[in-house]
């Protein structure tokens, strides 16, 4: 695959289209209507794209007068990226084609405290090892406990691995805080033995790919953002081993110069309360996950929807998506409770559960896809 031939913002523009169009593709005309491009440029564009592999026909359309109109769609095999959710105690990697469908998945448990040095070597065991096997439609329909779980790879309809060529990349999606410019950690909560580790340049080295590294809830939101119909701007609070939130603003994620935006789960709830892994009192994460501990879930969903409601006051945002593996293993609680207390504080925004259980590898995958789509 031809990547230096996407860097065309036309090009990006048109490939982004062809992505977001329906199974029955897109013509060329409505693709000009949609870009503001002149017909002559989107066919030069088109022809560009087939010729690399990227765009294909799909048949004919019927035209209001002439002949019936060609439409094209994307060729989602035609490049592929890996993601990488580096969780606190468990390592999700999976593959992804040009669409963001994924086609292969592996999961093991992990110690993120082991340090870099063997958590990478897991890492790029696991790169390697889902690169080399077949690749699959499917997923497992359930997980055990991550201490009980061994590598996997859920194979469906075999296909051979792709070729090195259209792996584009590896993205990496961590815990935070981190930078995400550099593809350094900062004092991860809990694991400050992770500061300033050289985690994008290293993996990248390992593994002969391109490598972006970014923080988990950030991965998450982008992955979100690039569905058709993703609202404007909304955040995505994820609970989990921690808690925190991906900003998004405008379509784009809301990073901050320091990679420090959506630090939900640090903000201080209670001036007495609690300590908590970041140095603080009584913060949103601490008290959260302290519920849970005791079996109060719907007391944490309260807990939850305070720093929710911090959220949309201060970014007047359209909507709040929950996520992470305690969100999940109690949707209806959660969205209730986060609901509840918006609602109570008079606050319009609709909340629902939009993360599922490989949201933050999906998108990490995202990280590398993006920039071809020109996002």
């Amino acid at each position: 695959m031809n990547v230096p031939a996407l860097r065309s913002p036309n090009a990006a523009l048109v490939l982004d289209l062809l992505r977001t169009a329906d199974e029955t593709g897109i013509s060329r005309l409505e693709l000009a209507e949609r870009t503001g491009l002149t017909p002559q440029a989107v066919s030069k564009i088109t022809a560009r794209l087939r010729s690399e592999g990227l765009a294909t026909e799909a048949g004919h359309r019927a035209s209001t007068g002439g002949k019936p109109r060609t439409v094209l769609r994307l060729v989602p095999t035609a490049g592929y990226a890996v993601g990488v959710h580096l969780d606190r105690d468990e390592l999700t990697t999976l593959l992804t084609d040009l669409a963001g469908t994924v086609v292969a998945r592996r999961t093991r448990a992990l110690d993120l405290g082991a340090g870099a040095g063997p958590v990478l070597d897991a890492v790029t065991e696991e790169v390697r090892g889902l690169l080399s096997g077949p690749t699959a439609g499917a997923v497992e329909p359930a997980r055990e406990p991550a201490h009980e779980r061994t590598p996997t790879l859920t194979p469906a309809v075999p296909t051979p691995a792709p070729a090195p060529t259209s792996v584009l990349g590896v993205g990496v999606a961590m815990p935070g805080p981190l930078d995400h410019r550099a593809g350094v950690p900062g004092r991860v909560t809990g694991f400050p033995e992770w500061e300033g580790h050289p985690v994008r340049e290293e993996l990248a080295r390992r593994l002969g790919l391109p490598v972006v590294l970014d923080k988990d809830t950030n991965a998450a939101a982008l992955g979100l953002a690039v569905r058709p119909a993703a609202p404007g701007s909304f955040a995505y609070v994820h609970l989990g081993t921690g808690l925190g939130a991906g900003l998004v603003l405008g379509g784009a994620p809301l990073r901050g110069d320091r990679t420090g935006a959506g630090e939900l789960g640090h903000q201080t709830v209670q001036l007495d309360g609690p300590p908590c892994g970041c140095g603080g009192r009584g913060c949103l994460e601490v008290l959260c996950l302290a519920a849970v501990a005791r079996g109060d879930a719907a007391g944490a969903a309260r807990i939850l929807g305070a720093g929710a409601a911090n959220v949309v006051r201060l970014l007047d945002i359209d909507q709040v998506l929950l996520g992470g593996r305690l969100v999940l293993a109690a949707p209806e609680v959660f969205a209730g409770g986060v609901r509840e207390v918006l609602a109570g504080l008079g606050l319009p925004a609709p909340v629902s559960v939009a993360g599922e259980r490989d949201t933050v590898a999906e998108g990490a995958a995202w990280l590398v896809l993006t920039p071809i789509f020109g996002k």
